[in-house]
């Protein structure tokens, strides 16, 4: 089973900087209960595809791109050798603003009046838009799971899976559930047993902060709380306190912005951790740039999630990955997994080539999507409707650590980096 923290990991972190966020709007039914309209001779071209990305969101203009990123850098190398059974990838690009008028009004430009034979790589921080893509039976690739859509919705297929019955409530009767691999990880591998959490006094922070503690507790660990004003943040006293408590790790519910101050105090106070740990959002090159100031925190920078590091070019698809983006500014951990969702697509619709390739065929394939991988980029992937939340799931895991001049390096093999751990609920 997928952690599924990881959906509250993202939320909590756009949450902090995107209170603004506009609410949804309503657009007729109609718009989204016709035929496939994808339906097409085999010499028709192109194929057309959709990504909806919230780049001009309150979070800042590059919070959300990365995805985008790598799933158009997919396409423009498949292009370059072909397409698909002959077809060109026709991408048309929807940023919805990060409120929920604008994401419904990119569902019906590409669903109904584009009509994409999918969407791809979704990285939406309001999807008030979600319910129609299901309705209209188009199936959404390889989406971030920043909100709770991709465990509500059937014909949407996150980058992650999911277990959850997709019935229209999210989770299991409004929960989800995640694991404790990670907390397991740093006490089997690195004795870890004091973990310190920092968050703001703010309600989205404190709600992750809570989360995080949960799962802490339940592995065993010695919780040390803080809390900082969301406004006037005094990172120096939490510094201080985590020398004195002599925390082994350090998770937060704090902004990228926040973290690096964190870190900057940390090494003022001589408070070194054996780990700092991050999420897959903040898995990127512009480590050395972000936390210039704070050289020993810096170097005890971790990263879980669950793709193959971006960084781990002995591995056939990364270097593939690496190669077609080598003239970006930045790589991201998002952007190869925006590849890995372009790359799904692609397979389900070479599978359709021969019988045409529709929405429903495109469905088709990913709800048998068992197993899946990208080519060993992503930790299989599983989609099943389970009535019952699991009690414990044997769960991997993907491990990197930042270390000055190498970068991220990988920590195992993320295939073999497993724990089976309980599976705790929460409310999103």
């Amino acid at each position: 089973m997928r952690p599924r923290f990881r959906a509250a990991e993202a939320l909590a972190a756009v949450l902090l900087l995107a209170l603004s966020a506009a609410c949804g709007s309503r657009l007729p039914e109609s718009d989204f209960e016709r035929d496939d309209p994808t339906r097409a001779p085999r010499d028709a071209a192109p194929l057309r595809v959709g990504i909806i990305t919230s780049a001009t969101s309150p979070v800042g203009g590059s919070a959300f791109t990365g995805p985008r990123d790598g799933a158009q850098a997919f396409f423009d190398r498949l292009n370059a050798r072909g397409g698909i059974d002959g077809r060109r990838i026709e991408v048309r690009h929807c940023d919805d603003g990060g409120s929920g008028v604008g994401n419904n009004e990119c569902v019906h430009r590409l669903v109904a009046e584009d009509k994409v034979v999918a969407l791809v790589a979704t990285t939406a921080l309001d999807y008030a838009g979600a319910s129609r893509v299901s309705r209209a039976r188009v199936p959404d690739i390889g989406g971030q799971p920043i909100g709770t859509a991709y465990d509500t919705f059937p014909h949407l297929y996150g980058i992650y899976g999911s277990l959850a019955p997709r019935d229209g409530t999210p989770g299991w009767d409004g929960e989800l559930y995640g694991g404790t691999e990670v907390y397991r990880y740093f006490e089997r591998e690195h004795g870890a047993r004091t973990a310190a959490v920092v968050s703001y006094n703010q309600s989205a922070s404190a709600a992750y902060a809570r989360l995080v503690e949960r799962g802490l507790r339940a592995e065993g660990y010695k919780v040390v709380t803080e809390q900082v004003d969301f406004a006037l943040p005094n990172f120096r006293a939490v510094a201080a306190d985590l020398k004195e408590q002599g925390a082994d790790l350090v998770f937060d519910a704090i902004d990228g912005h926040g973290n690096a101050r964190l870190c900057q105090a940390m090494d003022e106070a001589g408070a070194d951790v054996t780990a700092k740990v991050t999420n897959v959002q903040n898995w990127t090159s512009t480590v050395a740039e972000d936390y210039k100031d704070a050289p020993r925190c810096r170097n005890a920078l971790w990263a879980t999630g669950a793709s193959r590091n971006f960084e781990d070019t002995g591995h056939p698809a990364v270097r593939e990955f690496r190669e077609a983006t080598k003239d970006l500014k930045t790589h991201s951990q998002w952007q190869l997994e925006g590849w890995a969702a372009a790359r799904w697509f692609t397979d389900a619709a070479t599978s359709c080539a021969t019988t045409g390739i529709t929405r429903a065929c495109v469905d088709a394939y990913m709800d048998r999507s068992q197993g899946y991988t990208a080519g060993g980029l992503l930790l299989p992937v599983r989609f099943e409707r389970l009535p019952e939340p699991p009690e414990s799931s044997r769960t991997c895991l993907s491990v990197a650590r930042w270390q000055d001049g190498k970068g991220w390096v990988g920590q195992g093999d993320m295939n073999r980096t497993c724990f089976t751990v309980p599976q705790l609920a929460y409310a999103p």
